[in-house]
């Protein structure tokens, strides 16, 4: 049974951090592209960060230079670190696993960016 398990999230003031991590479990980790996509209230599904299983990294561009994913194939999990948070980051995020056709999501992590 495949499980990712998300935790990190939570109430932060604009300009802190935030380091989420998602836990994986059921699958051969290393294989798999890992990503971290994000849900605000009333907006679609999008994605915010990626790394591939060669460590090849992509931000979308309203986080880049704020946000870094990194990955621990010797532990199965994949971290985003957030720095400089802004309001507009308020979302759930969601942890996402992908290797060809396979596609799994976690269940989400609130974070909330507000003073």
């Amino acid at each position: 049974q495949v499980q990712l398990v998300e935790s990190g999230g939570g109430l932060v003031q604009p300009g802190g951090s935030l380091r989420l991590s998602c836990a994986a479990s059921g699958i051969i980790f290393s294989t798999y592209d890992m990503a971290w996509y994000r849900q605000a209230p009333g907006k679609q599904r999008e994605l915010a960060a990626t790394i591939t299983s060669g460590r090849s990294t992509n931000y979308a561009d309203s986080v880049k230079g704020r946000f870094t994913i990194s990955r621990d194939n010797a532990k199965n999990t994949v971290s985003l670190q957030m720095n400089s948070l802004k309001p507009d980051d308020t979302a759930v995020y969601y942890c996402n696993a992908k290797n060809g056709w396979k596609n799994y999501w976690g269940q989400g992590t609130q974070v909330t960016v507000s003073s």
